[in-house]
């Protein structure tokens, strides 16, 4: 598989551009002209610099307003042409994407357009060159892969050839296995994008929506299936065109890119196991048993007040790792480490966050095949030095920098706790609240890292995307988006903020980067366990007395059931399937907080109508942000 990316798809000058596309892996690279333009080196001196990092010009586009043009508009498309072909051959590519024309000019008629084209392949045939033609899905004339393609099959020159493009095939809603009766070897190249499923003005959706393969709705695995089926074995190439990619990292969005392509073909080769299809075989996408561990990493102060805030939780402290200064907490299935180690990773990641949850352990079938598909994905590894009777646990650093171990039974890696640890009786145990297991872990990141998180996850894990939910905050919006599983074993909340004044913009802030913000236990009585709290000592976050009222009015549920819920401060939400209730703790550090919840029925959602009346209530607890004097 050759492996390509438009200069279009990401931010910098062209130089910027191609460096960081030669860094993610890719093969190749399409010139887009402004690009060209816009840089001060000659076409010559390009198409060195292309090669020098390894790279191929897969194609150079787009010549546009070409086909059905009356004279002298036609004379003067073909002239142009020429110039292209000439400023190619110093380039040192072959294929000049030509797109359907959106000429108010523009004549329609297949025939016209297709012996337009014939004469401009015996053209781009004198000066070694071929011509991909595209139908842009708002041409004028030609906007369906399908007509493109009977133009292209009426031409019937060896140096014209069809381009496909999933975005123009798909917003449209053309049926992609239209495809699969095209000959692959007259499809010159493929080009690919994803996009979020919006009503809205094709041009404006294709020109600022469009994202990588895997972070968007459209199907666009069905389509690279229909084209795998024709035999096709040229470039799979991205153009994506959206503006937060403009503005963003070049290296980490070529990252994600070259992640997005590997990611689509191992779909589309386990999809059509019958189709030879020239990709590496990774290890399938990882089921998730569950999250296994979360690790702090505090100094000894903090970690001494967080230890007694998990107590009040109903947390009891159940071992002391043998070599590093690291405990253990535990209740039901759950385990919460606290690293106070003042070297390694931990140590690192307490400098520059404070208090914070670095590290996430996820229990799978296979531990060292999740990091071996998760290394083919372009994912860091991560090690560091393993003690005498320590285990190498396989690890990688996730999006924001935190770290995910694995474990699975299969090994002593399910051991870990009897093999590290020494168990110890805690001085100052307290009451178990209840708490059974690790319902979701909530992360937070600036909003334009959203798209690389999800496929990050999406790549790696078996778990897919929920809709987009906008969370209010009183300072602004948090896009919120779950990454989950089936059976719920794997939960992950992200959430974007775009303002520093929101309360999770705040927590980016302050923390210095993404990071995990808050993590829910799950309970099946959360009455109960409010009651063990209490006992235990816990302060619960404190939610205004109108959201109640208004509880009351908007459900209809009963006054006792309302009284018993405002006399925990636990919130409320149903669906069709079931009930939800939650309870929070106080802010922990810089804004980490700690979630109970309890799901009753086939409940699937996390209250995110109750998130403006949480988030009110934490913002009630901040200090005041002090203005300074002019």
């Amino acid at each position: 598989m050759l492996t390509s990316i438009a200069t279009v798809s990401i931010s910098g000058d062209l130089r910027e551009k191609l460096e960081a596309i030669a860094a993610a892996g890719f093969d190749g690279v399409e010139i887009f002209e402004n690009d060209l333009l816009a840089f001060d080196r000659s076409p010559r001196e390009v198409g060195q610099m292309v090669r020098d990092l390894g790279l191929t010009i897969t194609l150079f586009q787009p010549f546009r307003d070409f086909e059905g043009l009356p004279d002298p508009q036609r004379s003067q498309a073909f002239e142009r042409a020429e110039r292209k072909f000439e400023l190619m051959r110093e380039l040192g590519t072959d294929l000049m994407l030509v797109c359907s024309s959106v000429s108010p000019l523009a004549l329609g008629g297949i025939d016209r357009a297709a012996g337009d084209l014939r004469e401009l392949g015996a053209r781009a045939a004198r000066h070694g060159v071929r011509i991909g033609y595209e139908a842009l899905a708002w041409g004028r004339h030609v906007n369906d892969h399908r007509d493109a393609w009977e133009i292209v099959r009426r031409a019937d020159h060896p140096n014209i050839g069809l381009i496909l493009d999933s975005f123009h095939t798909l917003a449209r809603g053309i049926d992609p296995n239209s495809i699969r009766a095209i000959p692959g070897d007259k499809i010159f190249i493929v080009q690919l994008a994803d996009a979020p499923r919006i009503d809205m003005d094709l041009l404006y959706w294709s020109r600022h929506f469009r994202n990588m393969p895997g972070e968007g709705d459209l199907a666009v695995t069905d389509f690279m299936r229909a084209v795998a089926a024709t035999g096709y074995n040229g470039p799979i190439s991205l153009e994506i065109f959206n503006d937060q990619f403009r503005s963003g990292s070049p290296r980490t969005i070529a990252a994600d890119g070259h992640r997005s392509l590997v990611y689509l073909m191992d779909q589309v080769r386990n999809a059509e196991p019958d189709i030879a299809i020239d990709v590496p075989v990774l290890p399938p996408r990882v089921d998730v048993h569950g999250v296994a561990f979360v690790e702090f990493a505090a100094d000894e102060a903090e970690a001494m007040a967080l230890a007694t805030h998990l107590r009040q939780l109903g947390f009891r402290l159940t071992g002391r790792h043998r070599g590093k200064a690291v405990e253990r907490f535990t209740q039901g299935e759950i385990n919460v480490v606290i690293n106070t180690e003042r070297e390694g990773l931990a140590h690192s990641a307490y400098l520059t966050h404070g208090t914070s949850a670095y590290a996430l352990g996820m229990m799978v079938d296979d531990a060292t095949a999740t990091v071996e598909r998760a290394r083919a994905l372009g994912a860091q590894l991560f090690s560091q030095r393993v003690g005498p009777d320590q285990l190498s646990i396989p690890a990688i650093r996730g999006v924001g920098g935190g770290v995910i171990y694995f474990l699975d039974e299969k090994s002593p890696l399910g051991r870990v706790w009897d093999i590290e640890f020494d168990a110890v009786e805690d001085p100052t145990p307290s009451i178990d609240a209840g708490l059974r297991r690790i319902d979701h872990v909530a992360q937070t990141m600036n909003y334009e890292e959203m798209l690389t998180w999800i496929l990050f996850y999406r790549s790696i894990f078996v778990a897919e995307k929920s809709p987009m939910v906008d969370v209010v905050d009183p300072s602004g919006l948090v896009r919120s988006q779950v990454i989950e599983n089936v059976s719920g074993s794997l939960r992950l909340t992200l959430n974007g903020a775009e303002s520093h004044r929101t309360l999770a913009g705040r927590f980016i802030a302050e923390t210095f980067g993404s990071s995990v913000q808050h993590v829910a236990f799950a309970t099946e009585d959360i009455f109960a366990t409010a009651a063990a709290l209490q006992a235990n000592g816990m302060k619960s976050l404190e939610i205004s007395r109108n959201y109640y009222a208004d509880l009351e009015a908007r459900l209809g549920q009963a006054p006792a059931l309302i009284a018993q819920l405002q006399a925990a401060n636990i919130l409320y939400d149903r669906d069709a399937n079931g009930e939800f209730f939650q309870l929070y703790s106080t802010n922990v550090g810089e804004g980490f907080f700690f979630e109970i919840v309890q799901r009753s029925g086939a409940y699937g959602g996390y209250g995110a109508v109750n998130a403006p009346f949480r988030i009110a209530a934490q913002k009630r607890q901040l200090p005041p942000v002090t203005i300074p004097k002019e």
